[in-house]
Parts: structure tokens; sequence; C-alpha cells
């Protein structure tokens, strides 16, 4: 699933559409595609995992799930869910991917402060919103996206293993020193990983998401198929990433 970083990369490689009307309009998806032809894209946004067309009255939300993908003037063998073609033989077209009309004003729909990517981004507020849920565990508080949008389990678990926490750790059991190392991290990896994915050197920088042997302490990390109430893949040191637990 690709996770915020990403998306900003697409926006910024589809970045030239923006002002460009649809000329044709085509792809699997069950809606009514042919809504966007003639329409002139006004904006081009991220929000966490969503990519948004954004158009005079309404907006194109893509979000590609676990296995979606894009071209940009370009195409694949596979059948695209939509394909957005331009004048010039330019297109856009994405595959595999969750397509749905947004309505109106986006502002009301986002909330942009929880974007880890966004100049809006608002630290304080994501510290309120973890201490309002004390018992939730540090590896379900990264991968919520009202808290950190487009933080996804690549981040989570590197995030985690920067600042030596456990994944099972409870949020409450932080201290405010740990909490604000996890909100600080979860915007600075999610920038170090935009810097590495492109320059393609993203998996070289892995300490731990699919690795065996922790890089700071030699020990063998544990790997759990499914962890947390968000039962993703974990991997972790038990030695070096303490356990924070309630009393």
């Amino acid at each position: 699933m690709p996770e915020g970083p990403s998306i900003v990369i697409l926006k910024e490689e589809a970045a030239g559409f923006e002002g460009r009307v649809v000329k044709q309009v085509a792809g699997n998806s069950r809606l009514d595609l042919q809504r966007m032809r003639g329409e002139r894209i006004t904006a081009l946004c991220s929000w966490g995992k969503h990519f948004l067309i954004v158009f005079p009255t309404f907006a194109m939300r893509v979000h590609f799930m676990l296995f979606g993908s894009y071209r940009i003037n370009e195409r694949r063998e596979a059948a695209p869910r939509m394909s957005l073609q331009f004048a010039g033989g330019k297109e856009m077209n994405f595959y595999a991917c969750s397509l749905r009309y947004i309505e109106g004003d986006l502002d009301v729909v986002y909330d942009w402060s929880a974007d880890v990517m966004a100049d809006a981004w608002d630290p304080k507020k994501a510290r309120r919103k973890l201490k309002a849920r004390p018992d939730m565990l540090a590896a379900d508080a990264l991968l919520d996206q009202t808290i950190f949008s487009g933080v996804g389990n690549i981040i989570k678990n590197e995030v985690l293993h920067r600042i030596r926490v456990h994944p099972e750790s409870e949020i409450g059991a932080l201290s405010s020193r740990k909490l604000g190392e996890l909100i600080a991290q979860a915007r600075e990896y999610s920038f170090d990983f935009l810097e590495w994915k492109k320059a393609y050197v993203l998996r070289k920088h892995y300490q731990v998401h699919t690795k065996t042997i922790c890089p700071r302490d030699g020990q063998r990390l544990t790997y759990r198929a499914k962890l947390g109430r968000a039962q993703r893949r974990a991997f972790f040191c038990e030695r070096c990433q303490k356990l924070y637990r309630l009393e």
C-alpha cells in the first residue's frame, strides 16, 4: 500500500495536468466516470494516502489500497480502473484502486492538520488526540489516519525502532518526552522516506522492516504477521525497543 510520501511523489509527477481539460475518460470502475469529461482540473492534492483530482464543484479521490498503481503518459497491459486523457496524447492511468467522488469543499471533508506531509501539520493536535486514547497501542496509533494521515506500515515499524519503543506499548504509558519523539519522528521519517524513494534507495535504508537482525545491537528481530488492532506486519527488536505498559 503506497504511504503518504508516495502520494506526494504522484502529486508532483502529475502537476502538469493542473489547469487542463479532460478530453476522454475510460476505465472499468462502476462509477460514472464520464462526469469528468470536459471538466477542467483546478488542483491536484494529497491527504495522507488519498490522491485528489479537484474539479470546480467536486473531486475524485483515488486510494490505492494494497495493490494499486498508476502510470503517467504510459499504460500497463492491465485494464485501468480509470484513465483520464488530455490533448496532445497526455494521460493519467490508475489501476486496482478505489475511486470515490467527493462533493463540495474539501476543507470540510479533510483535516489537513492531520497529514504528516502537509504544511498544515499540527503536532499539538496529534498529541491531544493521543492523550485522549491512553489504552491505544503505539503501533495502532501510528497507523490511525485521523492522527497520522499518510503513515503506513513501513513508517510505523521504522519510527518505533528509531525511538526505541515496542509496538505493543500503550500510549498512556509513554512519558511526555517519548510521546513527543513519536509525534516528531512520524513526520521526520516520512520526509526521509520521500527523499530516499525519490533517489530509489528507500529499501537500503530499512533498519527493521522486512529485516531479521537489529542493526543497533545484533539481536534477532521479532516478526509478527498480525499485530494490534490494525493486524499489520510488525518487525521489532525485543532488546532495544522498550515495552511501556500502564500500571
